[in-house]
Parts: C-alpha cells; sequence; structure tokens
C-alpha cells in the first residue's frame, strides 16, 4: 500500500504563523489636520446646528426694559453674540434721555433705529419725534381690525418714507379678524399683491405677532397639523407673502408661557436637564410655524428680534431657540446671516 503523505504546505504559511503580524504604521500626519489634496475643500463637513451661529446680530426688537435690566451688569453680552446694532423699541414717545442714557452707557452698540408707538386709527399724528441725526424712526403700530383711518394713517406713513411695525394684536387672531381684516388692509394701502404691488410709496411693513402666531400648547403637536388655526395659518402666510414690500419679524411667541432656559443661561443642571424637555417642545413647534413662514417670505424677509411681552422670559434663551429652530430646517449660513443680521439692517437703514 501506498504511504499516505501529509498535504503539502504551501510556503510561507509556516512563517506567517511564527509571532504577530506587524502593522503598518500611520504617519502623524493622518492625526494632524486634513489633507493638502484639496479633499476637504470637495467634501466639507457640516457644522452641527447647534455650534451654527450668525456672522452678525442685528437685533430688530430690543425693548428699553431689556436693555436696562439685562444688560446693565452684562457688558459681554453684546460681544458674545455679536450684536452690532439694535431697533430700540420704546414704551411711550417721550423717551429721548432713556435714549441718549443708552447711547452713553453702550458706546459700542449702535442704534439702528427707534420704534416708536403710535396709533394711526387717529389718523395721521401732529408730530414725530426724533432722536437725532444719525438714529432713525419707525412706527409701533397696533392692529385688531381694518379700517378707513387706519388705512389714511398707514398711507400716510410709508407716503412719509416711514418703516412700520404692525403688531398684531391676540384679541384680533382669536377672533380669526386678524388675516382676512391684515389681508384686506394691505390691499388698500398697499394695492394687489397679484398684479404687481408697485404703488407710490416708501417705506416698509413688518409684521409682529405673527411668527410664531398665538398658541394653545396644551394641543397636542400631532392634533396641531390638522388644527384649523394651523391650516389657516399655512394658507395665509402665503397670501400675505405676496405683498413685497411685506416683512415678518421673528419674535419670542406670546404663548402665556416664559422662553425655556436653555443650557446656556442655566446655573443648575438639573434645571437645564427639565428645561431642554420644554426647549425641545417649542423648537419643534416653532419649527411648524417658521417652515411656511421661510417657503413664503424666503430668508430675505423675515428679521429677528429677541425682546419678549411675556414676563420671565429672556432675550438670550430666545436668541438659542430661535437660532437652532432656523438652523435646524437646513439653514445655510447665508440665510442665518439674512435673517439674523442682514434684512433688519437693509429695512431699517432706510427708515
Amino acid at each position: 500500500m501506498a504511504d499516505i503523505l501529509p498535504p503539502l504546505t504551501p510556503p510561507g504559511v509556516g512563517a506567517r504563523r511564527k509571532g504577530p503580524k506587524t502593522l503598518p504604521r500611520l504617519p502623524m500626519s493622518a492625526f494632524s489636520g486634513p489633507p493638502s489634496s484639496g479633499t476637504s475643500e470637495r467634501f466639507p463637513i457640516s457644522q452641527s446646528p447647534s455650534t451654527t451661529h450668525p456672522t452678525i446680530v442685528i437685533d430688530s426688537h430690543v425693548s428699553l426694559d431689556d436693555v436696562h435690566n439685562g444688560w446693565k451688569n452684562d457688558a459681554g453680552r453684546i460681544t458674545l453674540r455679536k450684536i452690532k446694532s439694535v431697533v430700540l423699541a420704546l414704551p411711550s414717545d417721550s423717551q429721548q434721555a432713556a435714549v441718549d442714557q443708552i447711547v452713553q452707557s453702550h458706546p459700542s452698540l449702535k442704534i439702528l433705529s427707534v420704534l416708536v408707538p403710535v396709533n394711526l386709527e387717529q389718523g395721521p399724528p401732529a408730530e414725530i419725534p426724533t432722536f437725532g441725526a444719525n438714529i432713525a424712526v419707525s412706527l409701533s403700530v397696533p392692529f385688531v381690525k381694518n379700517s378707513p383711518k387706519l388705512v389714511e394713517g398707514l398711507k400716510w406713513a410709508l407716503g412719509k418714507g416711514y418703516v412700520v411695525d404692525l403688531d398684531v394684536q391676540t384679541a384680533a387672531q382669536e377672533s380669526g379678524e386678524s388675516w382676512g381684516g391684515l389681508e384686506e388692509l394691505l390691499s388698500e394701502v398697499l394695492g394687489s399683491g397679484e398684479d404687481g404691488n408697485k404703488p407710490a410709496l416708501g417705506g416698509a411693513i413688518i409684521l409682529s405677532n405673527i411668527l410664531p402666531p398665538p398658541h394653545d400648547l396644551d394641543i397636542s403637536i400631532v392634533k396641531l397639523l390638522n388644527h384649523p388655526t394651523y391650516r389657516a395659518y399655512q394658507a395665509d402666510t402665503a397670501s400675505l407673502s405676496l405683498f413685497p414690500s411685506v416683512y415678518v419679524k421673528y419674535l419670542p411667541p406670546r404663548w402665556n408661557a416664559p422662553t425655556p432656559v436653555t443650557s446656556g443661561t442655566s446655573n443648575n443642571e438639573s434645571e437645564s436637564a427639565e428645561d431642554s424637555k420644554e426647549k425641545k417642545e417649542w423648537k419643534r413647534r416653532i419649527k411648524m410655524y417658521l417652515g411656511p413662514a421661510v417657503e413664503a417670505f424666503g430668508f430675505q424677509r423675515i428679521v429677528y428680534g429677541s425682546s419678549s411681552s411675556v414676563p420671565g422670559s429672556d432675550s438670550d434663551d430666545w436668541y438659542e431657540i430661535a437660532r437652532e429652530s432656523l438652523t435646524e430646517l437646513g439653514v445655510e449660513q447665508e440665510g442665518l446671516d439674512a435673517v439674523f443680521g442682514t434684512n433688519a439692517s437693509l429695512v431699517y437703514a432706510g427708515a
């Protein structure tokens, strides 16, 4: 019987089994940064929404109380948020001394415009206060319902080149008067948006308190999606955007609750963790309203403002929530800079 020979071992197998295999070593350049071949330029890594900030901030709605109370002992706030200039909202038209005090206490802060409250329901005012050659004046006008006097007053204001902040009152929105009456008012003042809207008027109209609009926080997001008020908001936002000289102001919502504390402003870890749940809920709701507004008005006709009329709110918290909500919609740096800076500069600088 022929001898049965053991299978032949391929050359080199034994050698490979002797001891651990020596692995190749990566050069230190692999850990020191992107390669110099331009790969990082062709395939850039997207920034996280939580770390994306506007290049500069022009705050289009800062209340006098916020500056006095919130900024009095916080000189770093202007630098931290890159605030270049502000539109100062006055509670009355007799605050020349207060404006002078702010100019003196914050010399690096430019007041782009002073927002003066007027009641155009009574027709054009006899006099509009001024605050120096370098500070423009814009008008804050409440809106509850359309009227001939209000139409006359708005035509007068725009004819004078004023920027008008039209503050849509909560009572009007709850009664359903706001959307239909607002569109009717704009049509009478500006002409039909569908036929080009080219009246012989200057200035601009900025709608406040509709982005986000007043809202019942007890309504779940699932129910809100099909709620009549939300469907009306989507349709009417599209209609209002047909007027090219109309903008919307991105302000803290009047939701009968203070703006949630964010991690950047809370000193208590447990409070911060608990509040973050509320913050996430707010961002979900805000994005539901922000999305249709961005689609209708574009990034070029939305302006950011920080002051809230709800007690207990902090403008820093709103800045964080507003910024993150916008960037989480997939907005690029250019759009973020427009909403938080460029747009306000363009519209209020001509006031």
